[in-house]
Formats: C-alpha cells, sequence, structure tokens
C-alpha cells in the first residue's frame, strides 16, 4: 500500500503565498506523473498541475505565472508553490501520484492524498 500525505495548507490574505507539500510513502518502486487538483465548494475537482518524472510540467490556465509545481524524487514528494493567491484558489488541494508498486507483478496504481484546505480571505 501506499499513503500520500500532504501539508501546508491554511488561511491566507489575497495576494499571498502558501507552499503545499505531499510526501508519498509505502511499497514504491517508482512514480510517474505527480500532480495538484482543487475542488471548491460547489464545484467539481479540477486540475490545477502536473509534472512527469523527468520535470515537465503542465497548468491549468488559471494558474499560469502564479503557482509552480516541483518534485523531489528522491523524497517522493511533489510541492505547490503559490505565490498571488486570489479569493477563487480557495479550495480543498488534493496531491494524486501515478505508482509503481514494490510488488511481484510492479503493478501500477493511482493514489490520492486526504487533501488539504487552502483559504484565501482577507
Amino acid at each position: 500500500q501506499v499513503q500520500l500525505v500532504e501539508s501546508g495548507g491554511g488561511l491566507v490574505q489575497p495576494g499571498g503565498s502558501l507552499r503545499l507539500s505531499c510526501a508519498a510513502s509505502g511499497s514504491i518502486f517508482s512514480i510517474n506523473d505527480m500532480g495538484w487538483h482543487r475542488q471548491a465548494p460547489g464545484k467539481q475537482r479540477e486540475l490545477v498541475a502536473t509534472i512527469t518524472r523527468a520535470g515537465s510540467t503542465n497548468y491549468a490556465d488559471s494558474v499560469k505565472g502564479r503557482f509552480t509545481i516541483s518534485r523531489d524524487n528522491a523524497k517522493n514528494t511533489v510541492y505547490l508553490q503559490m505565490n498571488s493567491l486570489k479569493p477563487e484558489d480557495t479550495a480543498v488541494y488534493y496531491c494524486n501520484a501515478d505508482v509503481i508498486q514494490r510488488d511481484r507483478l510492479r503493478s501500477r496504481r493511482d493514489y490520492w492524498g486526504q487533501g488539504t484546505q487552502v483559504t484565501v480571505s482577507s
């Protein structure tokens, strides 16, 4: 089994910054893509950013130029640096990881974290 644990959420004023972290642990052989998604109240979950193992990134148009995704493969950790935060960024943020598991079959599965709340308000 694999666990993803997010941290770094909280309350911040508009224009402020937060850095989210998501650490994967457990029966991991390697991790392919990692990403961040978010879900605001009454809305569907949406993609925020993704990053490949090699470091190629992809962002939602709404966060381009403000958010930066990065990862540390040695620590199985993905980060999301969020700058110039806006009230519309308020949501629960979830990380996910495409994991090749350390089992006989090297089985592949997508795992999700439990979510961390980000609130942008004055």
